[in-house]
Parts: C-alpha cells; sequence; structure tokens
C-alpha cells in the first residue's frame, strides 16, 4: 500500500491491490479510499496460501480464509481496460512515465489504476533498456490480463504465473540504493536456548517412550522457529514472499502438506524409501537464483536477462552444545537429491503454488534494482524518479512482520528419529548484476522493442 506523506490519506490503491498486499501472508485490515469503494474496509487475510497473525506467528489458511479473499476479488476486481486483455509476449513499462503516475496519484489524491499496481500484467523482465534522448529506463517483458489463483495471488491468465506487483519494484528498487549493499535474505532457525532445550531432553530420555508423546514433547522443548530477514525492510510485502516460500518449501520437505505437483515427495517419504538414516537431523535448504549472465550490448544500454531460474541449495548444519551454529557441512546425497527434485519441479511448482513464481519475480526485480545501481543507469539516462525512490514522500507496505514459525511446520520423524529444517532463501542481486557478457547483436534486437512514448507502457 502506497501513503503519501503530508496529506493524511492513503492514496494509489484500488481496494482489491490494498487487500491483496495486507490479508493473508500479511493479515490485517485494509481501508481503501477509493472512488469505487467509498473507504470501505477489506477484512480478507487469506494470501499465497499463508497466513501472519497480528502476533508475527505464520500458519496456513484456511479455506474459509482463501474464499473470503476470493470473494474480496470478485467484489471489487473490475474489467481490464482493453489494451490489456490481450497477452503480450513484449510488454514494455516506462520508470519514467510509472513515476509520473504516481506523482499524478500524489496531486489528485486519488488511486492508481490496477494495472498499474499489477504493473501491466508483466510475469517476467526480459530487457531492460536505457534511453539517454529520452531520459527514461523500460523494461520489457511478457505480460498477460490477470486473474486471481485459488491460493490468493494474482495470476496470468494464460501461463499461471504469478503478476509482478508495483509494490515489490518500489522496495527492490530502494534497496538496491541504500548506502550498503546487502544480500537479500530469510531465514527460519530454531534459537540457541531451543537447541539447548533439545539436548537437555534427549540426554535425560530414559529407557522406551511412546514415539507420539516424545516427538511432541521435543517440539516443546525447542519451541518457535525465528524468522530472519536482511536486505528490505521486514514489514514490507516483499519480505512477506520471501518468508511464505520458505514456510512452504519447509512444509513440503518435513510432509506437513503434500507438494501440489508429481514427482516430489517429501524429504520423509525420500529417507523412508530409501532406506536411508540421517546422521545430522538438521537439514538446511534454501532457494537461490540460478541465473546466467546478464547479456549487454557494448554501449550498456541494453540489458538482457538471460536465464532466469531458481535452485534449491542443501547443507546441513551442526550446532555446539549452547545452540550456536558453529559451521554447516555438506549435505549427504539424499538431502541433495531431494534439493534436486525440488529444482527440477520448480516451474511447474511455480503454477500450482504461485508463492513460489513470487520469488523469482522479486529475484528479477532485486536484480533489476542492483543493476541499475551498479552500471549508473539513472546517470546515463538522465533520470531522476523522485516517487519511486522518495521515501520521504512515498511509502509502501507496512505490514506485521513475520517472527515465529510453529515447530510443528518444520519437525518429522524420520526412521526413529527426529528432524528440524532450517535455511531460507537468499538472493545476491549483486552478484547476479556483477556477471555480464557483451552481445553486439543486441543492438538491433533493440529496434524491434517497444517504447512507451508519453505513457507508462507500450505493446
Amino acid at each position: 500500500m502506497i501513503r503519501v506523506r503530508g496529506i493524511g490519506r492513503w492514496v494509489g490503491l484500488p481496494a482489491i491491490v490494498a487487500a491483496l498486499l495486507t490479508s493473508g501472508v500479511w493479515s490485517g485490515l485494509a481501508r481503501a479510499q477509493n472512488n469505487n469503494v467509498g473507504g470501505a474496509v477489506l477484512a480478507t487475510r487469506a494470501v499465497g496460501g499463508v497466513i501472519i497473525d497480528q502476533s508475527g506467528v505464520i500458519r496456513s489458511a484456511s479455506r474459509q480464509d482463501l474464499q473470503e479473499l476470493a470473494r474480496t476479488w470478485q467484489q471489487f476486481h473490475r474489467d481490464l481496460p482493453e489494451e490489456f486483455r490481450r497477452p503480450s509476449t513484449s510488454r514494455a513499462v516506462s520508470l519514467k512515465y510509472l513515476d509520473a503516475e504516481l506523482a499524478r496519484s500524489m496531486r489528485e489524491g486519488t488511486p492508481l489504476p490496477e494495472e498499474v499496481c499489477f504493473l501491466g500484467g508483466l510475469t517476467r523482465i526480459d530487457y531492460v533498456l536505457v534511453y539517454p534522448d529520452k531520459q527514461d529506463i523500460i523494461i520489457v517483458g511478457p505480460a498477460e490480463p490477470w486473474r486471481l489463483h485459488e491460493k490468493g495471488y494474482p495470476v496470468g491468465m494464460q501461463s499461471g504465473k504469478p503478476i509482478m506487483l508495483l509494490d515489490d519494484l518500489v522496495v527492490a528498487l530502494r534497496a538496491a540504493f541504500q548506502p550498503q549493499r546487502t544480500v537479500i535474505s530469510c531465514s527460519i532457525d530454531p534459537t540457541a536456548e531451543g537447541i539447548q532445550r533439545l539436548n537437555a531432553f534427549v540426554r535425560a530420555r530414559r529407557g522406551n517412550v511412546d514415539p507420539v508423546a516424545f516427538a511432541r514433547a521435543l517440539e516443546e522443548a525447542i519451541g518457535p522457529q525465528v524468522v530472519t530477514l536482511t536486505g528490505v525492510p521486514e514489514s514490507s510485502h516483499f519480505a512477506r514472499v520471501l518468508v511464505a516460500a520458505d514456510f512452504r518449501m519447509k512444509q513440503i520437505s518435513m510432509g506437513a502438506e503434500p507438494a501440489p505437483v508429481p514427482g516430489l515427495p517429501s524429504f520423509v517419504s525420500l529417507v523412508t524409501s530409501s532406506g536411508f538414516r540421517p546422521n545430522n537431523m538438521m537439514p538446511r535448504w534454501w532457494l537461490a537464483p540460478d541465473y546466467e549472465p546478464l547479456a549487454r550490448d557494448e554501449a550498456g544500454l541494453t540489458w538482457k536477462f538471460q536465464k532466469a531460474a531458481v535452485k534449491t541449495m542443501a547443507e546441513a548444519d551442526l550446532y555446539n552444545s549452547q545452540g550456536e551454529r558453529v559451521k554447516t557441512q555438506e549435505a549427504a546425497p539424499v538431502y541433495r537429491k531431494w534439493a534436486e527434485l525440488m529444482t527440477a519441479r520448480y516451474d511447474e511448482l511455480s503454477k500450482a503454488d504461485p508463492v513460489f513464481g513470487q520469488v523469482r519475480n522479486c529475484m528479477d526485480l532485486a536484480t533489476l534494482g542492483a543493476l541499475i545501481a551498479q552500471e549508473r543507469l539513472l546517470d546515463k539516462a538522465q533520470l531522476s524518479l523522485p516517487a519511486l525512490l522518495g521515501e520521504d514522500i512515498v511509502t509502501t507496505a507496512k505490514l506485521t512482520p513475520a517472527r515465529h514459525v510453529s515447530p510443528t511446520a518444520v519437525f518429522a520423524r524420520i526412521r526413529g528419529g527426529t528432524m528440524f529444517v532450517t535455511g531460507g532463501v537468499q538472493i545476491n542481486a549483486w552478484e547476479i548484476a556483477s556477471h555480464q557478457v557483451t552481445r553486439p547483436e543486441l543492438a538491433s534486437t533493440r529496434a524491434n522493442l517497444p517504447v512507451p512514448s508519453g505513457s507508462w507502457f507500450a505493446n
């Protein structure tokens, strides 16, 4: 949600977008000052199949939560303008005119159109074009009309891929222009105190115990897992995407919920079928970008995102007697096998469970921000973006930070032992932006791409 300081009202978002940003993964109330809504309060709560309540605890959304969001979508979603009802293989979005749309919304105190908040239906970024003569930077990618996925994300009607959000773009740009370069990451891990209690409980065990009761006691001993975020505001929608994806990966790996695609068994079932007995019961899986070097023309005015995928990485964490992580070690083959299976199924998973596709969108946006900052593309274009970059003028969504995860979501019994999964999401956009190859032919490709003129988009 975008709020303009100094005029005392919420500006920029139609009601349905306000509901998406503040509900579900981001539980709460959205007060939308919208000409079409008349200041209605939207009490939707579920997006992406995950809930973060007002105390910061993460859980799966119920069917009722998701139905509530679907009703809100039906109530407030409007027919799209003609230009956005058809898919486009190359839709161009101008940062110059996007900034101007935000400025207009601020001046007039009116909501941005839904299509602006959804960046014209972009599902990926293919090209970044710099135009010094037009004082503009343009992003180009495939786009399509959108619908609400059953898990609560706007997705393309044809491809089922998640739609990029303006709010995430603003967060990514501002993160890239912070004085200190940082890696964007999310991690959900046990506390040192929880590890100490767990170790003490296991050492005190005597004789045969009921396995179900023992498992419950272990969960109580280790306690809630703690969420740690770096690189983006913990209250941002961008951060919520990382948290939700990490949470869902842990649920799938531990078998707390089945994967929504074939060919991705839980780690528990993988170990059971393999006959392997893990010697480290605290594996670490995390999602990371799997990008080829960015292609550029010789002038550095045309950039192409080549392969832009997501991979699942695996390690095993080791803790000392104080419950502190002391090092990580190479994961056993069965751990790596599960990571490879998730990587291989990631495209299918991104459509069935769109939060994983939304993570990939966030990786694209973070890379865009790092590229613009690192290559000084604003200077090249002689462009300023006061609304997009000006935190003292426009603020993005301020949502309840994710704090804790119940151990039930990250715990499993495997072959007589107990396992707690750790890890998260890591996006080193600066590393991606630093890996480049020069392709002179991009200069001619540039001539065939759309260029907005007087409008924030073009097909």
